[in-house]
């Protein structure tokens, strides 16, 4: 059985996720492309959007809008599966609307280091 939250691989995988939050905020692209897999077995679902393999991945994140990119995190769980696998889960609050969105990763150790392989992100709909 594979171990898990291993505090050395928790505490890679959660150097690499506040990398990643850092760049989505500050709009760097150089490195959000970096750390999402170069493959095109790699996915992002997005609010709007189904992008498959790293090139449409990174076509999009050239041509989205940089507004509304602040966001509050309100809770990250990150668990590891052994030395090479990892998902990371987040709750976050878009500080220009209030709406709560939700972030999942899966990571992957690969010979560049931890990247992104598979992520959601969804906004709640607001409740009536």
């Amino acid at each position: 059985m594979k171990e898990i939250n291993l505090p050395e691989i928790v505490a890679e995988v959660t150097e690499a996720h506040d990398n990643y939050e850092q760049a989505l905020t500050d709009n760097n692209i150089e490195v959000l492309n970096e750390l999402f897999w170069n493959t095109s077995h790699t996915l992002r679902y997005g609010i709007s959007e189904n992008l498959y393999g790293h090139d449409q991945i990174s076509s999009f994140r050239r041509s989205r809008s940089t507004n509304n990119l602040e966001r509050k995190i309100n809770k990250v769980i990150i668990t590891t599966y052994g030395k090479d696998f990892a998902t990371a889960n987040l709750e976050f609050l878009r500080t220009a609307t209030g709406r709560i969105g939700r972030q999942s990763q899966t990571w992957m150790r690969t010979i560049d280091g931890w990247r992104i392989v598979s992520a959601h992100v969804s906004i709640l709909l607001n409740e009536e």
